[in-house]
């Protein structure tokens, strides 16, 4: 549909056009008719017509004023004139405003109009056709430039340089180490790509979201500078600029990484953080500093989200196993999933994520704390909440892996716990007993030493008896297979997850006779300890 405006003081001529045109079966949409030249302009600033159809001599606002003042915002527009004998000394100038018809309205033929429109949108169409042509044709030129310089940059990075001032030659066609120029590697780390995978169809359409938007800011910035998508998690940004004592470069640089933040999160509700490398006038230099930059693992991981900083050449680390506090953790964080306050899970999460960042652990071992945690938590409250045997060993490690900053990994944490909890108090055991869920918790809290159904319920105020009949007729297994079954899975995750031998797993789980913890772990799966183990 093309927009059609109508103007002319002449109402009998306006209300004729309105009724007897058939605009919609010719591709066209009345946009609105006027009596006056500059009610017609104040609605075409602010919906610009395709078509104008205008009478000369009008109040406030002539036609060929009218006419001239729309050219002027919009060249292609198609101007159809309708005027008196008396104006014909009007025509000629109206034809040098590319006017593509001068109708008489004493012998006007809305006919003669309709087959003018026909043709007007056989025009329009070709114009829209070679337009749209032309664009995709500009879009693909710039994306595959856009591809080259990525490809060239990658190369750079990961390949020798054989010859630094054939690469800076090349280099100089993407406006690179120009001629008294420096250049500032930047690497831009998506923080929240946990959540945000999960609103783009592909890692392909989250990449071309994010260069459409820098590509964007960078345009309007102080600094030139260029995108370089290197993968679905990082960007590179070259920012090119001749070193001056008058211009803080930092500041303006630390004003252009602001925008790109503020502009993508109101776009795209993506979170960046930024690693800033050393200034660089010679192809080695920006090398070194990119391949640095990309490496920076360490940093990045201590990264806050949204930041913006200097690379170190040193992350300070701690010497202390991070292992040495992990009954602590595991003790704390078990007593508060068997509560029922997602308040308290969170804010344990929250805790010992402090403590890892004022200390500085290596990530990897933060990593594989974190997941061995996860997965003896589950294990234990696996009896509680059946639901938690879908967060498998396999899941949790996938999950972990893609996380690679700190405050990624406490929002992963404190969402596994809270989602434990949440569990745990909606379900309430899945309608069980509160003997049977009490029962439950006794079990996870002692997994690690020998359990007696007396114990079990002295400590529940039952009946031994009772207790036995009533656990077997709630589950449908008596107590003594359940704690058996628990410890075997207990022993399980052992087996997976630690480096204990067959002896220390047994001691762990509270086996006195190392054989018969091998028989009952056969009976139940189907192999020994150390067969399973492979």
């Amino acid at each position: 549909m093309y927009n059609v405006m109508l103007a002319d003081d002449d109402y009998p001529v306006i209300e004729l056009l309105s009724e007897m045109i058939e605009w919609e079966r010719l591709g066209y949409r009345l946009i609105g008719t006027h009596e006056n030249g500059l009610s017609a302009w104040e609605q075409a600033q602010r919906e610009m017509p395709d078509v104008l159809i205008t009478d000369i001599g009008m109040p406030k606002l002539d036609g060929l004023e009218l006419a001239a003042r729309i050219c002027e915002r919009q060249a292609g527009v198609r101007i159809v004139i309708l005027s008196c004998h008396s104006e014909f000394q009007f025509a000629r100038q109206a034809m040098r405003l590319n006017v593509q018809e001068y109708f008489l309205k004493d012998a006007l033929d809305p006919e003669d109009l309709s087959r003018l429109l026909v043709r007007l949108k056989e025009g329009l169409d070709e114009e829209r056709r070679m337009n749209w042509e032309q664009e995709r044709l500009r879009r693909l030129l710039q994306e595959t430039k856009g591809l080259r310089r990525e490809k060239a940059i990658k190369n750079f990075i990961h390949q020798p340089l054989l010859s630094p001032e054939a690469w800076k030659r090349d280099a100089e066609g993407y406006g690179l180490l120009l001629s008294g120029e420096q250049c500032l590697p930047v690497v831009g780390f998506v923080d929240n790509y946990r959540l945000v995978k999960h609103r783009f169809a592909s890692d392909q359409t989250l990449l071309f979201a994010v260069g459409n938007v820098m590509d964007e800011v960078l345009q309007g910035g102080a600094l030139r500078g260029q995108h370089i998508g290197y993968d679905v998690k990082r960007s590179l940004l070259l920012f090119s600029y001749k070193p001056t004592l008058k211009v803080n470069i930092m500041d303006l640089l630390k004003d252009s990484l602001r925008q790109m933040q503020n502009t993508l999160m109101q776009v795209l509700k993506i979170r960046m953080s930024f690693l800033i490398g050393s200034a660089s006038a010679a192809p080695e230099m920006l090398k070194t500093s990119l391949i640095e930059l990309l490496d920076s693992g360490e940093q990045r991981f201590y990264l806050r989200e949204a930041d913006c900083a200097k690379r170190c050449r040193a992350v300070p680390q701690a010497q202390q196993d991070l292992f040495r506090y992990y009954d602590e953790a595991n003790q704390q964080l078990r007593a508060v999933l068997l509560g029922k306050s997602v308040q308290e899970a969170q804010l344990a999460a929250e805790q010992w994520i402090i403590f890892i960042r004022e200390q500085q652990y290596p990530s990897e071992m933060v990593k594989d704390w974190l997941l061995k945690l996860l997965l003896d938590l589950k294990l234990k409250l696996y009896s509680l909440q059946p639901v938690l045997s879908s967060h498998t060993a396999d899941t949790l490690h996938r999950e972990i892996a893609e996380l690679d900053s700190l405050d990624q990994l406490g929002d992963w944490l404190a969402d596994h716990l809270c989602a434990f909890v949440s569990a745990k108090a909606e379900s309430v055991s899945y309608g069980k007993r509160a003997e049977i869920s009490e029962a439950y918790k006794y079990v996870a809290l002692n997994i690690g030493r020998r359990i007696s159904l007396d114990e079990v319920a002295e400590h529940l105020h039952l009946n031994a008896s009772y207790f036995s009949r009533l656990f077997k007729k709630e589950t449908g297994v008596t107590f003594i297979e359940y704690v058996t079954r628990m410890k075997v899975e207990r022993a399980k995750e052992l087996l997976d997850h630690t480096t204990h031998t067959v002896g220390e797993i047994c001691e762990l789980l509270g086996y006195d006779n190392q054989s018969y913890f091998i028989k009952t772990f056969k009976a139940h799966t189907g192999s020994t300890p150390a067969e399973y183990r492979g």
